[in-house]
Parts: C-alpha cells; structure tokens; sequence
C-alpha cells in the first residue's frame, strides 16, 4: 500500500521542478530608485548581467529616481506580484523610509517580499582635494565654530543620516544641500560648490583615486580594506559610538509566488559565485557580498530599520 501512495505520488512530485522551470517566461524588470552612476545602479547592474544567467532571461535595469527611493519604491510596491518585476532595494527605502518621511507612499514590509541581501559598503567622508579641512577634526571644528557655515551634500537617506549623525554626535551643525544623484554631487564637491559628501564608497572612491577628492573618514567600525590608511570616523573624530554603512537588497511585490522568489534566490546565489561580480564588488568597489536566503534578508532589515529609526532621532531629523 505505501508503495503503490508513493508511486502514485511521484509524478506530482517530478513535475514540480518541470513547472518552476516554466517561469520566468520573458525580461524580468529590475527597478532601481537612484539615478544611473549610483551605488546602487552600479550593484543592480552587475547583478542583473549575472543573474541572466541562472534565469535564462534578461534583467532589465530600470532607473526610477526621485524622492530617495520612493518613487521607485512604490512603484514596485504597486507591480503585479509575479516576479517579473523586482527592486533593487536599500537601507533608505527598506528602513529608513519611515523615520525620514511623513507618508510614505508603501509599507516597508507588508509590501515587499524578500529575496536576498545582495551586498554592504562602508561610506567615505569626502571633501574636495584643495579643501583646507585636511582632517575629520579641522571640519569638524569649522562647523563647531560657524554653525551652518559647513555645507554637505545628500543624494539618499542613508548620505544624509550619516552626516547629520556625525554633525550630531560632534555637537555642530551643517547646512544640508539636497541633489537628485550622487554623481552630481560628487561633481559639485569637486567644484567647490558644496564643502562635504558622505557617500557610498563606490561613489567616492574612483574620484579619490584620481586625486579630485579626499577622504576623511570611514563610517563602519573597521577601516576599508581598499584605503587603509584612512582611519574610521570614531578614530579620525574621537566619537567612539559612531558606526553606519549602507546595504543593497533585492525584493519583489508582496504576493509573489513562493516558487518564483525561489527562483530568484537561486540567481542570485549564483551570481555571486561568479568571479568576475565577486572581483569588481569586493576588490574594486570595497563591497562585501552578502547572499541571503529570503528570510534572513527579512530579519536583517527589521533590525536594521530599528537601528536607522533610531539613528535618525539621535541625530535630531525631523520627518518630512
């Protein structure tokens, strides 16, 4: 009898892989929410190429910028939860987003359904090269002694959190500049038109390498790998408690079938065993790749929008 329930059940079984295998069916849309030249562009984008791979169909990058994330956001919020489009997700749309704005046009987690984390990164605390702040302490100084005098730049959530926390924590003010992308306001540091950047290491580095920008400080607890000679913001600024980085997550529509998000994971992991991604993100971009299965990605963001809300209130953000 157990024989006979077991053969009987087996070609429901076997047909299983044979009918994941029928989806995707054509391009899945991958909607960034940053202009292109971000940090997360740059991830999206080497991960997509990869992940064509073990889907057998094309990623297509799509940029959605506008409102730090959220109109990207919630456009995928909004998208038919089966798979075929997805968002290159971070730590501002997926926990910061609440604390920094009023309405936020999605539920962070009711909205979204995890897929995997995708990759960390420290960020710099950038100045231009002919800066007369040679040191985390010279600027940190200035802005203590010309309240609002300091201008930053912020391109997303995470950029602006990290400096008006340092400028909290150093007990000075700054006056924030608000830019569309980050490629701009690394032009504008560059300028002079805007005293200081904390950004992405993957936004400032290729600018410090050839010599238009200086880094000050790193923001993670430990130096970078790729510029070891920089000290972290708690060394270079005597703030001991000071620690942020920034994280990239790939999610899809709430309701997306569990087999498709399967799917996906298994992409993902499989671009990350790729060298080449592996090479560019970790040694040339100072990135740590991160997969994920989709339920550690949903821990990890509930802790971490309890570490940025609590963040955002030490450092004195108002809502928007």
């Amino acid at each position: 009898m157990l024989r006979r329930t077991l053969l009987t059940a087996a070609p429901a079984t076997l047909a299983l892989p044979a009918t994941a295998q029928e989806w995707p069916t054509g391009p899945i849309r991958g909607v960034v929410p940053f202009a292109a030249g971000s940090a997360t562009d740059i991830v999206a984008r080497l991960f997509a190429e990869r992940m064509r791979e073990g889907l057998g169909q094309p990623v297509v990058v799509e940029n959605r910028a506008g409102a730090s994330g959220l109109i990207g956001a919630e456009a995928v919020a909004r998208a038919t939860p089966d798979g075929n489009t997805v968002l290159f997700g971070t730590n501002s749309t997926n926990a910061a987003a609440n604390a920094l704005f009023r309405r936020v046009p999605f539920d962070m987690e009711r909205d979204f359904a995890p897929i995997s984390l995708l990759a960390s990164v420290p960020l710099l605390v950038a100045v231009a090269a002919n800066s007369p702040h040679r040191t985390l302490n010279d600027l940190l100084t200035a802005a203590r002694a010309r309240p609002e005098a300091i201008t930053f730049a912020s391109a997303s959530s995470s950029q602006r959190v990290a400096t008006e926390m340092l400028a909290s924590m150093a007990q000075a003010r700054m006056l924030h500049v608000p830019y569309r992308s980050s490629p701009a306001a690394v032009q504008d540091l560059i300028a002079g038109r805007v005293d200081l950047f904390v950004a992405d290491q993957a936004v400032i580095l290729p600018a410090a390498q050839a010599g238009q920008l200086r880094v000050l400080g790193v923001t993670t607890r430990g130096r970078s790998p790729q510029l070891p000679e920089i000290p972290t913001v708690a060394e270079a600024g005597n703030l001991p408690n000071y620690e942020l980085f920034a994280w990239f997550v790939l999610v899809a529509p709430a309701g997306t079938p569990a087999p498709h998000i399967a799917r996906l994971n298994a992409a993902v992991r499989q671009a990350t065993a790729n060298p080449e991604l592996r090479q560019r993100l970790e040694q040339v971009l100072g990135m740590t790749v991160t997969p994920s299965t989709p339920e550690e990605a949903q821990a990890f963001m509930r802790s971490e929008t309890v570490k940025w809300t609590n963040a955002i209130r030490a450092a004195g953000i108002e809502p928007e």
